[in-house]
């Protein structure tokens, strides 16, 4: 039986390893958001007018399509290292991980629908194919899904604050990581958790946004140099079977 689960366990990615693609795939997330939303979005995208937006978008649909792809990317690499750090954390309780993971994916599902709304201006912002719109409610038409879009991500970020609030008390709970980070996870979760009531959380964003920014670039830090305390991590597992 203990040669089965010696085998069974150099099958699977170490721990140490399991938590430095985490950190590998945090820091791909982040870099794709930035080039998506602040230097794509950034300079496309006036949210007072609805006329620039569409010209704008229209003179440079090659750099807008590489923000759509870029997003998507960014979504299915997000959703791995959620299923990934249910199997990091799980020793710390294996329920609360399954919370934990539900509802990382829930934000993760509803953040890839708000994306899905970015690109509709590509095929909204037609002319030819829709005849009996004018072009002034096309380009209406393409900013509201445009505003949609982004106050699904604010929805999808309440569901990343609770998901963080969790990860940061199975963090707490761990023998195998030190506690800074789990305290850092429940303040930047309960920052991104005030978009449960939506003008409290865009009107706190950008505090909300610092401090969680800041836990999630300690903990890509750590889990990229440091890793986990492989040993406790065994330890731990084995005491929660």
């Amino acid at each position: 039986m203990e040669e089965v689960h010696a085998s069974g366990r150099t099958r699977d990615a170490s721990p140490k390893s399991l938590a430095r693609v985490i950190g590998l795939l945090t820091l791909l997330t982040v870099i794709g958001g930035v080039y998506a939303q602040v230097y794509v979005g950034g300079q496309l995208i006036a949210w007072r007018d609805a006329a620039a937006t569409a010209a704008n978008i229209l003179a440079h649909k090659s750099l807008y399509l590489s923000a759509v792809a870029v997003y998507l990317v960014e979504m299915a690499i997000s959703i791995a290292s959620t299923a990934l750090l249910y199997a990091l954390l799980k020793p710390a309780g294996r329920s609360l991980a399954l919370v934990t993971l539900s509802l990382g994916l829930t934000a993760n599902v509803i953040k890839t629908v708000a994306r899905v709304l970015f690109a509709s201006p590509l095929y909204v912002l037609n002319p030819q194919r829709f005849h009996a719109l004018g072009a002034d409610a096309l380009n209406d038409l393409s900013l509201l899904l445009l505003l949609v879009n982004d106050h699904a991500a604010g929805i999808a970020m309440a569901f990343f604050g609770f998901q963080a609030l969790l990860a940061g008390w199975l963090m707490l709970r761990s023998t195998f990581l030190p506690r800074i980070l789990g305290v850092l996870s429940i303040v930047g979760g309960l920052g991104w958790a005030t978009h449960v009531w939506p003008p409290l959380g865009y009107r706190l964003n950008d505090i909300a946004m610092l401090v969680g920014v800041l836990g999630v670039f300690v903990q890509m830090f750590w889990f990229l140099v440091f890793g986990v305390n492989e040993q406790r991590w065994h330890e731990q597992a084995g005491s929660s079977r």
